[in-house]
């Protein structure tokens, strides 16, 4: 892997920045992005920072083709003293290289790309929005550039990172959210990429994340794809539940993504000693709790809301109603405590965050 030095190219006119209160997520992309590229002969090769441009890509490249690529999803957050905090990018870095090696994707070294990630982020600095809930998203990704139509890994390769100023996920307070069980589509299979953050996993997802939506749903919970029995994730991200006192996630079975924002709540829940279990659980079980008074809770967890509760949970003919349709005290707390980390003003017991220089 490259130790080369980042060149730096800026951008000789600079676009017009949103209004915070006007920020839709992935819409508005900063100044500059990163460039890195891989050849089989020289491995990765020529990092650079350039003006945020249009990439030229032969019609027979083979991501087009067949899907050879993974990404990522991290925050920049701007704290009160003028601080720019990443959350747990470390783990963001191993995870785009557990995707890469189940994508044929040669494997990044995850210091070096950090660090052009956190010179990216210094360039583009004066993008980072700083009203409340804002903050800048960061996205790392690699794509098959060779043009070749056979079906085999390619032999050329660009890492890229761009960013994005995103607004508050919850305009008006973190509110809970409706979603729908998927009875006939299936998202992933143990032993296909489902634990691979890979384009092909989204694609899946979009013919019944569109039905559900058609019907009032904010996201799709997902079943196993073998029995469609066992509880997975939601769209695109993680779920828990709080039956009889006890969080309960489903267990990772390589199908399931390892969410850095899982990881992180299931640590929280140990820190606070609130019993919590990874395991097979069904949407059966989880409809007898609710018929029995026990389920209390269900959230979600990602980079994107970080908490969100689910409100209501429709399954077949029935209509779950969780908490009265009210945020838990739990996903409260984790939300709290989480952003509270992320923008510097709670303590950080884990030692998650990763400042700027």
């Amino acid at each position: 892997m490259t130790q080369e030095a980042i060149s730096i190219t800026k951008a000789t006119t600079k676009k017009e920045k949103p209004a915070s209160d006007q920020l839709v997520f992935g819409r508005t992309f900063t100044d500059h992005m990163f460039i890195l590229d891989y050849e089989e002969e020289k491995g990765w090769f020529d990092p650079r920072i350039v003006p945020y441009q249009p990439i030229s890509l032969d019609p027979a490249t083979m991501v087009l083709h067949y899907g050879q690529t993974v990404f990522e999803g991290m925050k920049a957050y701007l704290t009160d003293q003028g601080d720019v905090n990443l959350f747990r990018p470390e783990k963001n870095m191993e995870r785009l290289n557990r995707s890469n090696e189940r994508m044929c994707i040669p494997s990044i070294d995850e210091e070096f790309a950090l660090e052009a990630i956190k010179q990216l982020v210094k360039v583009d600095k004066d993008w980072i929005p700083s009203a409340p809930g804002t903050s800048l998203y960061i996205r790392p990704f690699i794509i098959s550039t060779q043009p070749y139509l056979g079906v085999a890994p390619s032999k050329r390769y660009k890492f890229m990172v761009i960013l994005s100023p995103v607004g508050a996920y919850y305009k008006e307070g973190i509110n809970p959210i409706k979603i729908a069980v998927e009875n006939e589509f299936v998202r992933a299979v143990k032993g296909g990429t489902g634990e691979a953050k890979t384009a092909g996993n989204y694609a899946s997802s979009l013919k019944a994340q569109k039905t559900v939506a058609e019907k009032g749903y904010a996201q799709v919970l997902w079943l196993d794809g073998l029995e469609k029995k066992y509880v997975e994730e939601v769209g695109s991200m993680n779920v828990f539940f709080k039956i009889d006192g006890e969080i309960v996630t489903p267990e990772l079975n390589g199908s399931i993504l390892e969410g850095v924002t899982r990881n992180s709540v299931l640590q929280l829940l140990k820190y606070w000693n609130i019993p919590v279990s990874q395991r097979k659980i069904s949407i059966e079980e989880v409809y007898q709790a609710y018929k029995a008074g026990k389920l209390e809770e269900a959230f979600g967890s990602g980079t994107a809301a970080v908490i969100s509760p689910i409100g209501q949970l429709a399954w077949k003919d029935e209509t779950v109603t969780i908490n009265n349709g009210k945020t838990g005290e739990i996903a409260k707390r984790l939300y709290d405590t989480l952003t509270g980390i992320q923008y510097g003003v709670k303590e950080d017991p884990f030692n998650w965050i990763s400042k700027l220089d």
